[in-house]
């Protein structure tokens, strides 16, 4: 384009001297200047167009040869690619031919070894993270427990099933006994309570398992010997009015029970019951006083654990309230105490956890785990139950009576003051499920046999040793 523009004028001056011999002659040789000017230009760009087309032949024989050198690569790739998967199922045969396995097969096999390495690793790790849960728990457990004990220090007082009344003078005992006998029978008669009169000086014993009939006579015989006037129809009249003074005091002690325990609405019915357990007692803990300390502990240990603190104080204040009328209603005291709660308006989560304070009844909720907590806790403080030794001794004579009964049994320890049973037997004739077994026999006959407090844990310990000797 550039040679064409140069080239145009020159041209078009030519035209006109040919045709019209209109040219005229530039003076001073300016045209002809001109046309050599611009023919040397027009002969440099010739030059570098030449130049130019000969660098782009070169580059184009360049790219040629590059473009030859990637066909040829690429040839060579898809020639060692086939050479590659040749050798590859020629190696894979080979492999089957020597393992004796075709490929799928060993594929299965690969798998099953990739999965039991998984499980293996995950059975390790699961043990791992069992045991660090375990540890932690416990750990918090403790704390929780030892927060909850620590805070409440509660009174123990030893109860039993005989009262003493003091006598201003050995002379009162036949008051008391009166002629031919008439006065301690209509005592006894009216109050169903044993009077012992022995060689005791200045002093009368009450004999009864019913605290509540113990108490009225106690109060009967003290306001008797304070009037000093005793015969059939005043020791009648005394002993209802005793029996009325205790009949309100009961219902002031069940009333100062939720009060102490901070439960509020409970049912007159319910109070009433309660201030009944305050003449009862479970082997020498009194059972109104164990009850509000139980409401306090499962009201610290909800607290910790973030669960209902008004349903474990309520469970726990009323879940052995089932021993006030256990002599009128058949079945268990936690199975009778939650029918009751459920027939005078308490919640079910109330109602279960009663029920299953003593496993009776699966516990479902935490506040029932807590209701046994607490009531294990309050059981076993130092000095908060006490035995005779007679009765201890008994019971773990029964204790290793019951599980002795069973076939294969060996040996039988009762261990910890009756709170755990270790059972031998033997392994020629007992298998481990049968162990298993044994074990659940055990438990359950202990519950259907026995009164005791907290519970009773069985080990069945099954072990077989071989002993060789070299000489």
């Amino acid at each position: 384009m550039e040679i064409r523009a140069l080239l145009q004028p020159w041209r078009r001056g030519e035209s006109r001297s040919e045709h019209g011999g209109e040219a005229r002659e530039d003076p001073g040789g300016s045209m002809a200047d001109e046309l050599a000017a611009r023919r040397a230009e027009i002969a440099r760009m010739e030059e570098r167009a030449l130049r130019e087309t000969d660098s782009l032949e070169v580059q184009r024989g360049d790219l040629e040869r590059r473009t030859q050198a990637l066909e040829d690569r690429e040839r060579n790739l898809i020639q060692q690619s086939e050479e590659l998967k040749r050798a590859k199922r020629v190696q894979r045969r080979e492999l089957e031919r020597i393992s004796g396995l075709s490929a799928s097969q060993a594929k299965q096999l690969l798998l099953a070894d990739v999965e039991q390495e998984a499980r293996h690793q995950a059975g390790v790790r699961l043990r791992e993270i069992e045991a660090e849960t375990k540890r932690e728990a416990e750990r918090r457990a403790r704390s929780i427990l030892s927060v909850a004990m620590q805070r409440l220090a509660a009174r123990h007082a030893g109860d039993s099933t005989t009262r003493l009344v003091e006598l201003p003078s050995d002379e009162m005992k036949g008051r008391i006994i009166g002629r031919d006998g008439r006065n301690i029978r209509t005592l006894e008669k009216l109050s169903g309570v044993d009077v012992i009169i022995d060689e005791t000086p200045a002093a009368v014993v009450l004999s009864s398992f019913d605290g509540v009939r113990r108490e009225i006579a106690r109060i009967t015989l003290e306001r008797l010997i304070a009037d000093g006037r005793i015969n059939p129809a005043l020791i009648e009249e005394t002993y209802e009015h005793a029996r009325v003074e205790i009949d309100e005091r009961i219902v002031e002690e069940g009333e100062r029970a939720a009060l102490e325990a901070r439960v509020h609405g409970v049912d007159p019915e319910l109070s009433r019951l309660l201030g009944q357990l305050k003449f009862r007692t479970s082997y020498g803990q009194n059972v109104l006083d164990h009850l509000v300390e139980c409401s306090h502990l499962a009201g610290l240990i909800a607290a910790e654990l973030g669960a209902s603190v008004e349903t474990a104080r309520r469970a726990a204040l009323l879940h052995d309230i089932g021993k006030a009328v256990t002599h009128e209603v058949e079945g268990p005291h936690a199975a009778v105490g939650a029918s009751l709660a459920r027939r005078h308006g308490e919640p079910e989560a109330v109602a279960h956890a009663m029920e299953a304070h003593h496993n009776e009844v699966e516990p479902r909720t935490i506040e029932a785990v807590i209701v046994q907590t607490a009531d294990a806790l309050s059981g076993a403080r130092p000095g908060a139950r006490g035995d005779s030794l007679e009765e201890y001794v008994e019971r773990l004579r029964d204790l290793e009576g019951i599980a002795s009964r069973y076939d294969g049994v060996e040996r039988v320890y009762a261990m910890r003051a009756g709170r755990e049973i270790r059972v031998i037997v033997d392994p020629g004739t007992i298998d481990d499920e049968r162990a298993a077994l044994i074990s659940h026999e055990i438990a359950a006959a202990i519950e259907k046999e026995m009164e005791y407090p907290g519970q009773v844990k069985i080990t069945v310990i099954r072990e077989s040793r071989s002993t060789s000797f070299a000489t």
